[in-house]
């Protein structure tokens, strides 16, 4: 074999050995930290399940350093004086990811999966920076002052994940339409987070439910989980439940458009997340006296449902008023 040729083959079974490597930590990372997720994922075919885990890696990875945590966990205790503040923190993660975007290594597998990732998808810069402006928002301090404050935030931290979740499933950037309908089932997931864990961020100083919404049930800020509160509180989390459903409803509507097997992942997502909001707003005021979760028994029941909704026709709903483009110009209006 020519010189050339051999060099070549090396070089082509190294790439190969560090993507298998890389889909291997990653597999690892996503198992560790979303059980859901990691079972949602079989359901892709071979490809999309190695990119999709490719893609939770570099989100988990960023989470972790925002929150400076383990895979969702506490991390260890670090010395006294030794921890990032905010700021530097979101420094960490803009240097990290600018590295894997330009295809450098960046001595982290978590990052190095998002450089691998678009090399393979059509994964934009652009996708990356507006998932990076949540982490911005946070390392601020901001709070959501309106409806519209409340949804750019969904759209950056979930949002933004769910056009890249689609890119990864090969949804072209010219599909405006699917790729806005894969940002809203992104917002639903969110908004499922924010009215499960209004006691848990209370805690660590946190409230992502509009301070207008609060204002109009007489809430006064930072009592928004005293207990006399409560019944006032309940009707604005039943509003931002709705609001998920109108969400997932709209992105039901791209799911249809998606090859088999990934459709039936989607709507299985969206069964499972989506019913944290439905529970949610079930429960009422003891929403919170324990976290809502769903139990293993009807997470199957979620998916075997989403078998057969994938196998039918495409549902028909109207996008909600403000989608990813909406949003993505009003992001851009006030950075």
């Amino acid at each position: 074999m020519p010189t050339e040729n051999l060099l070549e083959s090396v070089v082509h079974e190294g790439g190969r050995a560090r993507r298998a490597a890389l889909v291997t930590a990653a597999h690892d990372s996503i198992r560790k930290g979303s059980k859901s997720f990691a079972a949602a994922s079989r359901l892709f075919d071979r490809t999309t399940r190695e990119r999709v885990w490719l893609l939770y890696a570099w989100c988990r990875a960023c989470d972790d350093i925002a929150d400076e945590q383990d895979h969702g966990h506490p991390a260890a205790p670090v010395l006294l004086g030794t921890r990032l503040d905010p700021e530097s923190r979101l420094a960490t993660i803009r240097t990290l990811t600018e590295l894997a975007m330009a295809g450098e290594e960046t001595g982290s597998s978590a990052f190095d999966a998002l450089g691998q990732l678009m090399r393979e998808t059509p994964v934009t810069p652009a996708m990356v920076e507006d998932v990076l402006a949540g982490f911005a928002l946070d390392a601020a301090d901001w709070r959501p002052r309106s409806e519209a404050d409340m949804l750019r935030y969904c759209y950056h931290v979930a949002g933004a994940v769910g056009v890249m979740m689609a890119a990864v499933m090969g949804v072209p950037a010219e599909d405006e339409d699917t790729l806005d309908r894969a940002c809203d089932l992104g917002i639903a997931f969110q908004l499922g987070n924010i009215v499960r864990d209004v006691w848990e961020d209370d805690a660590n100083g946190r409230c992502y439910l509009p301070v207008e919404w609060l204002v109009e049930a007489d809430i006064p800020p930072g009592e928004v989980t005293k207990p006399h509160y409560r019944g006032a509180l309940v009707p604005q989390v039943a509003r931002a439940c709705a609001m998920a459903q109108d969400y997932e409803a709209s992105a039901r509507v791209g799911a249809a458009r998606l090859a088999f097997r990934q459709r039936w992942a989607v709507l299985s997502a969206a069964n499972i997340y989506g019913g944290i909001a439905r529970e949610v707003r079930r429960l009422g005021a003891h929403a919170w006296d324990h976290r809502v979760t769903i139990g293993k028994g009807r997470k199957l029941a979620f998916v075997a449902r989403a078998f057969m909704a994938a196998r039918g026709p495409a549902p028909v709903a109207d996008k909600p008023a403000m989608s990813r483009r909406e949003l993505s110009a009003l992001a851009r209006a006030q950075r």
